[in-house]
């Protein structure tokens, strides 16, 4: 396997500013929030909307497995939409990168979550190598489709 160059840190605002850029690209104006900012990442600006669209942005190497996942608590309102970059990882099978962004709603139904009598019960979970087959509609929504359909109304 191949060593990385460069830092999870790095990685992770990487991704930040290419979700921006997509999002910029595709009509949405969007900026990346300073570092540490409580609760989410990016803000877009869609067409109609009153209050910017709060964006958290997870970074991760594709990797297969359960130990390999997306999380978050359910109980979290800090953000509206979620956006996954899976980096590609040729030892593992993924030689591209794949980019999702899905109203937290819908993952909020879609993601696992642990059982009730489980300490971690309100804990939503994305397996990495399982998102394409999870929300397979919002692969690059850089448009914040809602239902992740682009319709001509949308382009």
């Amino acid at each position: 396997m191949k060593q990385q160059s460069y830092t999870t840190k790095q990685m992770g605002d990487a991704c930040e500013m290419l979700i921006v850029a997509e999002l910029m690209l595709a009509g949405v104006p969007a900026v990346k929030m300073p570092d540490n900012w409580p609760g989410f990442d990016v803000a877009a600006f869609s067409q109609g909307d009153q209050a910017p669209q709060k964006i958290s942005v997870k970074s991760r190497t594709f990797k297969r497995g359960r130990d390999s996942c997306v999380e978050y608590d359910i109980k979290d309102s800090s953000f509206d939409w979620l956006a996954i970059v899976i980096l590609p990882n040729a030892d593992e099978g993924e030689p591209e990168r794949r980019v999702s962004i899905f109203p937290k709603s819908i993952s909020d139904v879609r993601f696992y979550r642990y059982p009730p009598e489980t300490k971690n019960h309100d804990i939503m979970s994305g397996q990495i190598d399982l998102i394409a087959e999870i929300l397979p509609e919002y692969k690059d929504n850089f448009c914040l489709s809602p239902t992740g359909i682009v319709s001509r109304s949308d382009s």
